[in-house]
């Protein structure tokens, strides 16, 4: 089987300091095993950090520049860079400008866009 998905097709979900596109995601497309976005960060976009509790996320940075901030560490961003983050790694992106960070992210298992945001009270 092979699936396309345009980023028109892509279902867009505002998160905080960002916009995601979901391409690939169970229940929506035959994805079953993994999901994959692309994050757009505006520039000087700096969101509160988050955790995926069982998720493995692979980064691809497309465009822009910027940075992904752990405790342990913090890998600058480039067009061409990949960083893996491992499952319940807290990490914050930031982003530096003068143009968008545009990220493709992929999570095996799949995660649910945006179940691990923060929400206001």
């Amino acid at each position: 089987m092979l699936t396309r998905v345009a980023r028109s097709e892509a279902r867009r979900v505002a998160l905080p300091g960002r916009d995601w596109f979901s391409y690939l995601e169970p229940g929506r497309t035959p994805a079953q095993n993994v999901s994959m976005g692309i994050s757009i960060f505006p520039a000087g976009s700096r969101p509160t950090g988050h955790v995926h509790p069982a998720e493995e996320e692979i980064v691809c940075c497309l465009a822009g520049r910027g940075r992904i901030v752990t405790a342990e560490a913090t890998a600058e961003l480039e067009p061409g860079v990949v960083v893996l983050i491992s499952p319940g790694t807290f990490h914050a992106t930031e982003s530096d400008g003068p143009e968008s960070l545009e990220l493709a992210c992929l999570f095996s298992p799949p995660v649910v866009s945006g179940s691990y945001e923060a929400r206001p009270s």
